[in-house]
This record gives C-alpha cells, structure tokens and sequence, in this order.
C-alpha cells in the first residue's frame, strides 16, 4: 500500500522509494556549528577514525561544517583553510562551500572526542527568533485518514515524573487521536541534538503510516482515539466521591487535550507563547 506523507510545517524531506518513514535526504539545511579539529584536540584520532575506516584521512587536521534539517544531518569534512574561509565570508552575510573539496557524512558524528566537541543542539533557537531554546515546533504531517488533522513533532520542557526536574525534550502528538506519548512509552526523547529530533519525526511517520495501513480506532493501528471513555469514567468516580453534579475534567479527548494536554501546548507554541513546564 502506497502512501505519500504530506508536510504541512517545516521543510519536505526526500524519503526511500520503499519506506516513506525513512528521510534519505534534505534540499535545506542550516549550519548551526562550524569548526576544525587538529592533532592537539582532545579525542583527535578517535574523531577521525570514522575517515580512517573509509580511506578518506588524508589531512592533519580537518575543518567541518555540520548540517540540519528537521529530519536529517550530516558532516562535512574539508580543509581548514576551507572552512576559515567560510567563516570569514559568512560574517557578513549567508555564505557558501563547495562541498566537492572534501567528504560529506550522513548524521553528526557520536563518540570519544565529539561528544565533548559538538554542544546540545536545539531546532527551536531564540536567537532565531523562537520563543526560546528548544521550546517550538519542529515539523509537522497531514494525517491521512482523518481530515484536517496533523502528526506534531515539538520540542518543549517537560519533566519524567510529576514534580520531577525540567529537562528539554522532543515528541509528536496526533490531532486525530490525541493520545499522550508519555504514556505510550519510548515516543518522548531527551532533545539532546538532531538524532533526537529525527527518531521523534520518524515516530510521527510511522504513526501515519499505522492509521493509513490499519484504519483509525482498530486494534492493529497507533492511531486509537478513547473517545472520552476514560475521561468519564473519571469523572464518574469523582462525581461518585465528592456528590458533584458537574464533571472534574472535560469528557471528550480533544477538549481535554486543549486545556491540558500535548494540544494545550502545541496552542501556545504557535502563538509565540513559552508553555508552562508539562507534568511540572
């Protein structure tokens, strides 16, 4: 079953001919971090051992441009002659490389040496113009089967547990389910840099995919509303409880993710408006 993912915020990414979850490549790309690495930087050999391994060290020392998309990254390995020159064209304006002088890598590099070299790395940058670091939307899809809905994918503050410690983290939320992904477990990420913010957009993807294969609602499909049914069995026990003739909570999924869910946040997001820490 064929299935073409539409992007509705953020830049469309190329994905695999045979898997529409898989980004390959981006026409656009920021360049949030530009530098060189020598002989004398903690961690050198183990840095350059990926270009060992490909028979592509052919420098003492490398310049580097990293790249991002929304749902994709990579290196790029030059001289350092090369990307001093870029530096110094870039600070008067946006400049360009020519990427045949050296090697491009797919996805920023992990490990001894660049996990200390390469700082946390947020879409969302206030500097850009964002509410603040890694608070903002990062992308988003049109949802196959249920018209006008989307698949978000958001960096935002939450904390692990109630009343834990604020961290940044990265997610999606569906429109047409609204289901909660701290409860879906492995569908909330730490934001720590472009990885995190991939996996997020292809959990998005694949949650299309699931609705598209599978139907809105069935057993099989990620895409499963609850149509308020917990939301009134709550608000049973606490009428039950308390002797109210009102109900505690809204009694529909999409009017209690508006005022205090994923959609509550995703509300404020597009306003301009920083949200309150979620699950603080």
């Amino acid at each position: 079953m064929s299935i073409t993912i539409t992007t509705t915020y953020g830049t469309p990414h190329n994905v695999s001919d045979t898997n529409p979850t898989h980004v390959t490549s981006c026409d656009r790309y920021r360049l949030p971090l530009v530098g060189t690495i020598a002989p004398g930087t903690p961690g050198y050999e183990d840095m350059v051992e990926m270009l060992r391994e490909n028979d592509h060290h052919t420098r003492e020392g490398y310049g580097l441009i990293f790249l991002e998309s929304e749902e994709f990254s990579a290196i790029y390995f030059g001289s350092i002659e090369q990307i001093e020159q870029y530096k110094h064209d870039n600070a008067d304006g946006p400049a360009t490389f020519d990427p045949s002088q050296g090697v491009m890598y797919a996805k920023w590099p992990h490990g001894k040496g660049w996990d200390d070299y390469i700082p946390r790395t947020f879409w969302n940058v206030q500097a850009r113009g964002a509410v603040a670091d890694g608070v903002g939307l990062v992308t988003a899809f049109a949802h196959t089967q249920v018209r006008g809905a989307e698949v978000i994918v958001y960096e935002f503050e939450g904390t692990w547990s109630r009343g834990g410690e604020p961290q940044q983290m990265v997610t999606y939320h569906c429109t047409a389910c609204h289901l909660d992904t701290f409860h879906s477990g492995g569908d909330v990420h730490e934001n720590t840099g472009p990885s995190s913010r991939r996996w997020a957009a292809r959990q998005a993807r694949q949650h299309i995919v699931s609705a598209h294969r599978n139907g809105v609602g069935t057993t099989n499909s990620a895409c499963r509303p609850n149509n308020g049914e917990i939301l009134r069995a709550v608000n049973a026990v606490a009428r039950d409880m308390w002797g109210a003739q009102g109900n505690a909570l809204p009694d529909t999924d999409d009017a209690y993710c508006a005022t205090k869910g994923p959609c509550s946040i995703i509300r404020e997001l597009r306003a301009g408006i920083r949200p309150a820490v979620y699950r603080a």
